[in-house]
């Protein structure tokens, strides 16, 4: 039988963050639409940029979705390896630094060709609502071949960011992970990301979440969306599909099933909540570490929501508490 050493090897585009405050004028002049993740191209971030550095001073943090929960699952001491790619620019060595920094391992080297590391504008409302815009840069060249540089065999669970099925590449890379999860006897985990993503993928990601997905988190919005219902129904449909069901309620707290056993999770902010930025990629954190490391569902979704309620309390996606202490003192 294989030793697994490794706990979640996370999949996902490699991104910094530009946060940035502004108040509901901003979107509007801008053509923003709130609280969704908007794609833009190389042209539309440098503009938004630009008039985001009018009002204010933008502030530079490593991020990306899958990147987060794989550095929230090393914050809670658990072992986390990302894959993404990056381009050798000052962009790319800034998030190289930052997870490497984090505790997570990145060993994929930047690209020497092709675009520029991707960015995500984020835009931070006084009701801490986010409304991200991104260029993906690099992370669109992403390509299944670059799963061949993770350490899938070690992994006890692969973990993948709904973002990337927008990638040209996207599908493969799914099909890749979930070949090398068949074949190294991992599990396959998936978040939703964006209702929109959802709708845009629905058939294809319905298809792999039934064939392939043991652990599918998403917020309510995003399983509505992926199964056209409210989002009570999509429970009760996913949790047919798929061993573990996750979905986040914002202030309302999140449900956990597997089967029979299902749970209400309330929700933990550490502090006054600041931006929401992270919320769902550290809930996943949180819930990722507790199931390679001998808690049950009920734990475990405690566990997610302890992390969601520190990242919401700072700007950015990133704890900045020790989690190890959270989880102690749990």
């Amino acid at each position: 039988m294989r030793v697994k050493s490794l706990d979640v090897l996370a999949v996902g585009n490699a991104i910094v963050d530009v946060f940035g405050q502004c108040d509901e004028d901003f979107l509007q002049i801008n053509g923003i639409e709130k609280g969704v993740m908007t794609l833009l191209d190389a042209a539309g971030s440098a503009r938004l940029y630009a008039a985001l550095d009018k009002i204010g001073s933008p502030q530079l943090i490593s991020g990306g979705s899958a990147a987060n929960t794989a550095v929230g699952v090393a914050a809670f001491g658990g072992s986390a390896n990302f894959i993404g790619r990056v381009h050798d620019d000052d962009l790319g060595a800034a998030f190289r630094h930052d997870i490497k920094v984090a505790g997570v391992g990145f060993d994929q080297p930047p690209a020497s060709s092709g675009s520029p590391t991707a960015s995500s504008i984020i835009l931070v409302t006084p009701d801490a609502a986010r409304s991200m815009n991104t260029f993906l840069g690099a992370s669109i060249e992403f390509e299944a071949g670059d799963l061949a540089l993770a350490d899938a065999a070690s992994a006890k669970i692969i973990y993948l960011e709904g973002y990337l099925f927008d990638a040209p590449n996207g599908p493969s890379i799914f099909a890749e992970a979930a070949r090398l999860a068949e074949k190294h006897d991992a599990r396959l985990a998936l978040s939703l990301s964006d209702p929109w993503c959802a709708e845009r993928h629905r058939a294809a990601l319905s298809i792999f979440i039934a064939d392939h997905i043991s652990i599918l988190f998403g917020n309510e919005d995003e399983v509505a969306s992926l199964n056209q219902s409210s989002s009570q129904d999509a429970i009760a449909v996913l949790a047919s599909r798929v061993d573990e069901v996750v979905v986040t309620r914002g202030p309302a707290g999140a449900f956990i099933g597997a089967g029979a056993d299902h749970h209400e999770i309330p929700a933990m902010p550490q502090r006054p909540v600041i931006d929401t930025t992270g919320a769902g990629d550290l809930f996943a954190a949180g819930y990722l570490f507790g199931r390679t490391n001998g808690f049950d569902l009920l734990q475990s979704g405690r566990l997610a929501s302890l992390a969601a309620g520190e990242v919401i309390s700072h700007i950015g996606a990133r704890p900045q508490t020790d989690l190890k202490q959270l989880a102690a003192s749990f």
